[in-house]
């Protein structure tokens, strides 16, 4: 008979099952802007330019990140070429490696309670957030996975080199905000580490000399960096990108209480699962080393997350598995008392909002035929949500199917897995097109290979770059210096994203298309020009308008509802 040493490599099944279904997921559609197009526009532009130094957006060094990320695709295309197929790839072991990493961390941490280290995989994998945004091309994951890996480096035994690297792959991930997440559980080590404990000089000496090593890691990127970037990129780099967020934010700029109703939003589905209110309602037992642990590091961080000023909810992702682990603590504790006497369909409650979804989403065609509609959100997923509405119930009815233990557990993880994908779907194909720049991106990359000037009306994030193989920059313009622009750029093209179509669009701009709860239009910059001073161009200008199938049939177009 073989031995079981012979299968301790064979992926686990919370593993197998949430990378299939995140493979399944990320093919689904294109890059979304602006999260992932602008992180492929930057990393585009590094590798057409062949500067793998400074990272680059619309031809200007680019000082919000810094740049493993970047390497990491850069490393796929040197292999296989610039291609679509290697970011999502990559993303996807990225979201595998996170996930190890932070099993790998449960069980160091809770070396003698296997069961919490055994739960812990199922409560992260099951989040609907982590998973959805985990489809983005973005920094969190990694930054989340370099988290795990340095926090499992320094469990247990501590074994420091493993840490230095993991916090300096973290540095080049995200830049000093790594600290914040390792920081804590450092400093508190002697509350919650034996062997902090056992020999404090020793912890802070040698953990010292790690986090040293690790910063020295990040400056050997970001000196040469900042003097090959220039005096502006410098002072954004070293100073602005992270005081900036902290004190008085440039971006994102939230209340104080802000994450506290997120939170809902990041534990989904286990949110809504009585027998986890019931488990922490009940918790009497004192608390071990490993929930000191968990104490030491989601306490504090997310305290300080809160005082900053500059607040997003990803910026929350790499303590989920914190949150996971307490979830598994409190649930064993709740099983060991129940002693297998668990109750029966105690998923209900999710069961009920996947049947009302359902419900919902089979009426919603009812309700666009009555007329009392007026989202196009909503006309858009009309048109296959009775489909969809299929699955949901069919997953609602299975979280009522009576069950108990570890079974339960796993039912719930697996159908929130199939839920969100599911979700994902009638999103991809149903609402992308609100998102696809593909249409805009082929025109511009046409008229570049034109030699014609491009401007974008606005803040212009990137977002054709990479979509559109653009080289060079486009001109960020105002509307008001249309006319200018024009007159000096007479063969040039002109974006902008008005939130109502002007009839005249219709009639003179090359392209017309949806994007999120505007317009996306090119124009001729005479042409726009010639309208923004109130005269008739000369002759029609549009040739390619672009519009999603059936949108007419809802009414007026020229009405987007929303805000860009």
């Amino acid at each position: 008979m073989p031995s079981a040493s012979r299968f301790r490599f064979f992926p686990p099944s919370w593993l197998v099952l949430w990378s299939a279904v995140a493979l399944f997921a990320i093919f689904q559609h294109g890059p979304m802007p602006l999260y992932s197009t602008r992180t492929l526009a930057v990393a585009w532009e590094m590798w057409d330019q062949n500067q793998f130094l400074v990272p680059q957006i619309n031809g200007h060094p680019y000082s919000h990140k810094v740049p493993l990320l970047f390497w990491l695709i850069h490393a796929g295309w040197a292999a296989s070429g610039v291609n679509d197929v290697w970011p999502r790839l990559l993303q996807v072991l990225i979201g595998a490696t996170w996930l190890a990493a932070a099993a790998a961390l449960a069980r160091r941490v809770f070396a003698l309670r296997p069961t919490v280290a055994r739960l812990t995989p199922w409560f992260l994998v099951a989040l609907a957030y982590s998973f959805l945004f985990g489809l983005q091309i973005m920094y969190e994951v990694l930054l989340a996975a370099t988290v795990a890996l340095a926090l499992c480096a320094l469990a247990g035994r501590p074994r420091w080199g493993w840490f230095a690297l993991a916090v300096g792959a973290g540095l080049m991930t995200k830049g000093p905000v790594m600290l914040l997440h390792v920081a804590f559980p450092f400093l508190l080590g002697p509350w919650w580490s034996e062997h902090a404990r056992a020999d404090r000089r020793g912890w802070y000496r040698r953990g010292g000399l790690a986090l040293a090593g690790a910063i020295a890691i990040l400056l050997a990127w970001a000196l040469p960096a900042g003097y090959a970037g220039g005096e502006v990129y410098r002072h954004e780099l070293f100073f602005l990108q992270t005081a900036g967020r902290v004190v008085d934010s440039f971006d994102h700029a939230r209340p104080l209480w802000w994450y506290l109703p997120m939170l809902a939003v990041l534990l989904f589905p286990w949110i809504g699962w009585p027998r986890l209110w019931r488990a922490a309602f009940t918790f009497t037992r004192p608390i071990g080393d490993g929930e000191r642990f968990l104490i030491s590091w989601l306490v504090p961080a997310f305290l300080v997350f809160c005082l900053v000023s500059g607040k997003q909810v990803y910026y929350l992702l790499p303590l989920l598995p914190a949150a996971a682990m307490g979830l598994a603590c409190l649930l064993a504790r709740q099983q060991a008392r129940a002693a297998g006497s668990g109750r029966r369909w105690g998923a209900w409650p999710l069961a009920l909002a996947a049947l009302v979804f359902a419900v919902l989403l089979a009426l919603l065609p009812v309700w666009l035929a009555s007329g009392h509609l007026h989202s196009h959100w909503l006309h858009d997923a009309a048109r296959l949500s009775p489909w969809f509405a299929v699955g949901f119930a069919a997953l609602g009815l299975l979280l009522l199917v009576p069950g108990e233990g570890d079974g339960e557990l796993q039912r719930i993880a697996g159908v929130s897995l199939f839920a969100v994908a599911l979700a994902h779907a009638l999103f991809a194909r149903a609402l992308f097109h609100n998102f696809d720049l593909d249409p805009a991106a082929a025109m511009l990359g046409r008229a570049q290979r034109e030699q014609r000037e491009i401007a974008n009306v606005g803040q212009y994030e990137g977002q054709f770059h990479y979509q559109a193989r653009l080289r060079g920059h486009i001109d960020e313009i105002r509307i008001d210096q249309v006319i200018g622009w024009a007159q000096a750029h007479p063969r040039g093209l002109v974006v902008r994203y008005p939130a109502k179509l002007d009839p005249r669009a219709q009639r003179y701009a090359l392209l017309i298309q949806p994007f999120r709860s505007r317009w996306l239009e090119i124009w001729s910059a005479p042409t726009l020009a010639a309208v923004e001073a109130g005269r008739t161009p000369s002759e029609p200008g549009q040739r390619t308008a672009r519009y999603p199938p059936d949108y007419w049939r809802y009414g007026d177009p020229v009405e987007r509802d929303g805000e860009q």
